[in-house]
């Protein structure tokens, strides 16, 4: 249906991010809690679904020329620029309801987001760098609207590490842009002409090596290890490393990157390693007594 692609409902996928307060603060089984941030998540895919729909809006003509986003409903000329604009009012005025109704100070946390997305679309994904720095506050404002609902205290590290795993695939998007541009010789978006082959390459492996020890220190922090009280999660690292690994694959030797969700969805690889990442970091933390690690 139309309608329903223009709000892409696939990328509400990201919004899981509201409940990594709630898993790393060990409270994951807390009804109350889980509720409120599933409500959370609903009204965060309203707001960015709007986002979209403005996104879309606003590249109309540049999304024609681009060889996937020519088929957005938009662009291909099945969803009208009025009912764009309708569905645009609804879904941001059914994101701040439910925003409110869940908790104010969530609301203001959304509230921000979308105005940095809206600054975003009316012009500043149009400047290099800037425009993957945006991209990726966003995913930090997601954990932190997790925080606020849940009123639970968030790690810097998880900040940090939210941070740059965001930036590192906001960087192998671009990458994939500017091949796009190499190949066709149009500028899919304006913010393109600052980056080239090899400023995102080396970018890339900097972000990723300092990804990993950033999770490498988090797991072995005093606070992380007097929290859990186990020195073990370092074992998850694997995970991190493998999936990191793979991304990169994709990104430099297959040159298929594309967009993060879509990959997420359809690379076998990465979803075995994001799932042995989550079953080893729960059973060290939920499971301390599990035989494997004692």
């Amino acid at each position: 249906m139309p309608m329903v692609m223009l709000m892409r409902p696939h990328h509400w996928v990201k919004n899981a991010f509201l409940f990594l307060p709630l898993f790393f603060s060990g409270e994951v089984f807390n009804i109350t809690k889980l509720l409120d941030t599933c409500w959370g998540f609903f009204a965060f895919g309203f707001v960015a679904s709007s986002i979209y729909i403005l996104n879309d809006y606003m590249d109309l003509e540049a999304d024609r020329k681009h060889p996937a986003k020519c088929n957005r409903p938009l662009a291909a000329g099945t969803v009208s620029k009025p009912a764009a604009i309708l569905l645009f009012i609804g879904c941001l005025a059914a994101g701040t309801i439910i925003a409110l109704l869940v908790k104010p100070k969530f609301a203001f946390v959304l509230g921000l987001y979308f105005l940095m997305n809206l600054a975003y679309s009316l012009g500043l994904k149009n400047i290099s760098i800037l425009d993957v720095l945006i991209l990726s506050i966003g995913f930090v404002l997601r954990v932190k609207a997790g925080g606020v609902i849940c009123v639970i205290p968030i790690s810097q590290w998880l900040m940090i590490m939210i941070f740059l795993l965001a930036f590192f695939m906001a960087i192998a998007k671009r990458r994939d842009d500017t091949l796009l541009k190499m190949d066709s010789g149009v500028d899919m978006r304006k913010s393109i002409k600052g980056y080239n082959l090899e400023f995102l390459n080396v970018t890339l492996g900097l972000v990723a090596a300092v990804m990993i020890v950033a999770y490498l220190l988090y797991t072995i922090s005093p606070d992380t290890m007097h929290r859990w009280q186990t020195y073990r999660l370092y074992y998850t690292t694997i995970f991190v490393i493998a999936g990191l690994l793979r991304y990169l694959q994709i990104t430099l030797i297959e040159n298929n990157t594309g967009s993060p969700t879509r990959l997420l969805y359809k690379d076998t690889f990465l979803q075995i390693t994001l799932a042995c990442w989550i079953v080893s970091f729960y059973t060290i933390i939920y499971l301390p007594d599990f035989s494997l690690f004692k």
